[in-house]
């Protein structure tokens, strides 16, 4: 009786010490922060950017794994990558989390002990079979995706959440739309352009919980990735061979490859550099901002900026501001003191022109734009760019509509005067002055002080015999139209070439500065400390549908 006493004893020991072990080895740990960055490729694919940083609670057994729920299983296992302080870690297939999908990033000797914080890295290179039929537009695809997420009896405390979705490269600012944001989360994103010109969409909550699947997503044209990446439902076959169907995806799809994306890209690339606008302005406000100038309104159209500046130059000249002393290279006497009521681009473009080093003239020119740029996305903060550009074209419409309805040369040389600035925002002004001019123009008081050639100031090329020049008692002089709008165009030649040199390359720089790409989120490695514990991520097909995964911990 008492051996057997004795020998229920010892088991209860050993019972309640093998429990007592067991429980003193669960993950605790708090996700302190998440990164994600999700790229949705020209391909139809994405690829997924990891940094998480733990917490292990002095109760918590030591990190010894971060298992990296996917969103299905259609990932690229050679692809992944996790690392700790510039070490590699090893992937492994021993996936124990909730959700059928996912990897293993096995700590090895970085596993983080009790009451230690860490961060850990993981990339995904490509995973497809993530982008759905947009159902409220069928011209749209849906790409909606959920970060990690823990269960509640392993983690605790809050997390400062971030994710961040890279749109393919020829998506344009004004293309995509976002999806309604999650709880807790602004109800639009941040947006920007990251590195490569590819849109961005960045939610932020520096509070949300740990143990919730929040989703994403995002909706853009269809036509930025390849037709067999979308998944839908299976058609009824056809008529045609397997193999011929065959064939002629596979040769779409690797033309589209070689062929389409490197074209798209230099495309978008070249593009890029002219977007001198925030992205931020092509998300759409409500209703017309009225008041803007021809060359704030030209901005917001984001016209050729050589453009821009004989828009601007005229607009000093008219004033009396300024004179044009020589045109090859082009110099300006500045009035002193200057006219009242100028506008502050303008003040700023006439204190360039006092400056003789044409590289230090080129800097502050620079300096102007990206003043104006800024100056113009303020005021277009709350209203519709949309709208307002069909506003302000109305307007140039308007304004050549009354120059063309003018019955003489003199009343059709006053309209196109009073209306010089906003003629310039019509994309074929060139040839439409010389359509409109095919007679006599007659030149403002002004023009002199613009060309020296046709106003005998400044300049030391003989006037043409042909034009008469005003003189004590006489009307305005005249000029052949085309001769009028060849003197324009030369104008902006000049500013291409002899103010601002190469027209990309000016706007390339006040791109950085206006519109600039924000630092990669991407990291090779670098970071201390790891993660652990049982996690899941997913995609869905569209806004609102539900994820079939869960947390969890090891």
């Amino acid at each position: 009786m008492k051996k057997r006493l004795l020998t229920i004893i010892l088991v209860l020991i050993l019972t309640f010490s093998v429990t007592t072990s067991v429980f003193a080895q669960d993950y605790y740990f708090s996700l302190d922060k998440e990164v994600v960055n999700v790229y949705w490729n020209s391909d139809g694919t994405q690829a997924l950017d990891y940094l998480l940083t733990f917490t292990n609670q002095p109760s918590g057994h030591a990190i010894e794994f971060v298992d990296v729920g996917m969103p299905n299983g259609n990932f690229d296992f050679n692809s992944i990558q996790a690392t700790i302080n510039g070490n590699p870690l090893s992937i492994s297939s021993d996936f124990q989390g909730i959700g059928g999908y996912g990897f293993a990033v096995e700590m090895g000797p970085y596993a983080i002990p009790p009451g230690e914080t860490g961060t850990v890295h993981v990339s995904v290179g490509r995973v497809s079979g993530v982008l759905y039929k947009d159902y409220e537009d069928e011209n749209y695809v849906s790409a909606v995706f959920a970060p990690l997420y823990y269960q509640s009896s392993v983690v605790t405390g809050s997390t400062d959440i971030t994710v961040i979705y890279h749109l393919p490269p020829s998506v344009q600012p004004e293309e995509p739309r976002w999806h309604s944001a999650p709880s807790g989360f602004p109800s639009e994103p941040e947006t920007a352009l990251d590195a490569e010109g590819r849109v961005t969409y960045t939610w932020r909550n520096p509070n949300a919980a740990p143990d919730v699947s929040y989703k994403f997503g995002a909706s853009f044209p269809k036509s930025n990735v390849p037709a067999d990446s979308i998944v839908t439902v299976q058609l009824p076959s056809f008529s045609v061979s397997p193999d011929t169907i065959f064939s002629l995806i596979c040769f779409g799809f690797f033309g589209f490859m070689f062929l389409g994306i490197p074209i798209l890209s230099a495309i978008a690339g070249n593009r890029r550099k002219l977007q001198y606008l925030p992205p931020k302005i092509s998300i759409e406000g409500h209703g017309i901002k009225r008041g803007l100038t021809a060359v704030e309104s030209a901005i917001l159209m984001e016209q050729p900026l050589d453009k821009v500046m004989t828009m601007i130059l005229f607009g000093v000249v008219k004033k009396n501001a300024a004179e044009v002393v020589k045109r090859d290279p082009l110099e300006l006497h500045v009035a002193a003191p200057l006219p009242e009521k100028l506008h502050e681009y303008e003040i700023n473009f006439l204190d360039a022109f006092k400056v003789k080093d044409l590289r230090e003239r080129r800097k502050l020119l620079q300096e102007m734009t990206v003043k104006l740029v800024r100056s113009v996305s303020e005021k277009m903060k709350g209203f519709s760019r949309r709208e307002t550009i069909a506003y302000y074209k109305s307007i140039m419409e308007k304004a050549w509509q009354q120059v063309e309805a003018a019955d003489t040369p003199e009343v059709k040389s006053q309209k196109f005067d009073e209306a010089l600035e906003w003629t310039m925002l019509d994309k074929d002004y060139d040839d439409r002055t010389r359509r409109v001019f095919t007679g006599p123009i007659f030149l403002p008081n002004w023009w002199g002080r613009y060309d020296p050639v046709w106003g005998g100031g400044g300049s030391t090329i003989a006037r043409p015999a042909s034009v008469s020049t005003p003189g004590p008692g006489r009307g305005p002089s005249a000029l052949p139209g085309a001769d009028f709008a060849a003197s324009v165009v030369t104008g902006v030649q000049t500013f291409s070439n002899k103010v601002i040199g190469n027209v990309n390359d000016f706007t390339s720089r006040v791109t950085n500065v206006t519109n600039p790409p924000p630092p990669s989120s991407r990291s090779g490695g670098g970071y201390r400390g790891g993660g652990g514990g049982r996690s899941c991520a997913c995609a869905c097909a569209c806004a609102g549908c539900a994820c079939a995964c869960a947390g969890g911990g090891r």
